[in-house]
């Protein structure tokens, strides 16, 4: 019998603009403030996260990599 002891996920996320709807300039408003209340959805979720890297792209898109946990599993030392 196998069981799961630790378990993360790596993911790199692209918050993509909207440029179709509105203007660049609101565009890049909405992408960092999905960016937020993305973060801020995994702290009210109690989701164990740590970004890694985040950067802006030259269209003013955001592009973040994340580890994050699995389900409900323990992390281990993967988020140090």
């Amino acid at each position: 019998m196998k069981r799961i002891k630790n378990a993360c996920l790596l993911q790199t996320i692209h918050f993509q603009l909207k440029e179709d709807i509105v203007g660049h300039e609101e565009a890049v408003k909405a992408v960092k403030l999905e960016a937020e209340h993305f973060v801020k959805q995994l702290n009210q979720k109690r989701i164990r996260f740590k970004i890694v890297e985040q950067t802006e792209q030259n269209d003013g898109s955001i592009m973040m990599k994340i580890k994050r946990q699995y389900n409900s599993y323990d992390v281990g030392d993967y988020l140090e």
